[in-house]
């Protein structure tokens, strides 16, 4: 499992308008990292003591 992306420093935005911006990169990047524990989520089936009465 991937560890969270972590956002860019302040020093690394040089708020010129680059493209892309380490902000895109970042935000693909956790973008791509929810997807991921979205879908291990929903592959991991849920906890039987759910349905216990």
């Amino acid at each position: 499992m991937n560890n969270k992306p972590s956002p860019p420093e302040d020093w690394e935005c040089c708020e010129s308008g680059c493209e892309p911006c380490v902000w895109d990169t970042y935000y693909e990047a956790l973008r791509d990292w929810n997807a991921q524990q979205k879908a291990l989520s929903d592959a991991t089936p849920e906890s039987d003591s759910n349905n216990e009465n």
